[in-house]
């Protein structure tokens, strides 16, 4: 069974930063493609930013500049760094991503539950 663990989420003031994390676990399989995604109440899901297994990264024009996405392929585990955040950044985190049985080499495609974020004063 492929299990997501998240970490991070927190409340913080305007212009502070949180470390979210994402861990996953699992026997016999291998991460691909990560994302975090995130919704804030009333708005759709939407993506955040990516990486490749070789570290190439992508951001959402809102997270260009002050977010970033790195992993740890030896963990298995993706981190989404977020500076200088802003009260419209409140949203729950979504880690995402493309598992690969490797017996099979079937790929599944995984949310974790989220992680809260609270920007406020």
């Amino acid at each position: 069974q492929v299990q997501f663990v998240e970490s991070g989420g927190g409340l913080v003031q305007p212009g502070g930063s949180l470390r979210l994390s994402c861990a996953v676990s699992g026997n016999g399989i291998r991460v691909n493609i990560m994302h975090w995604y995130r919704q804030a109440p009333g708005k759709q899901r939407e993506l955040v930013a990516t990486i490749s297994p070789s570290g190439t990264t992508n951001y959402a024009d809102a997270a260009k500049g002050r977010f970033t996405i790195s992993r740890d392929n030896a963990k298995n585990t993706v981190y989404l760094q977020l500076n200088d955040l802003a009260p419209e950044d409140t949203a729950a985190y979504y880690c995402n991503a493309d598992v690969a049985a490797i017996a099979s080499g079937t790929l599944v495609n995984y949310w974790g539950k989220g992680t809260q974020v609270t920007v406020s004063s």
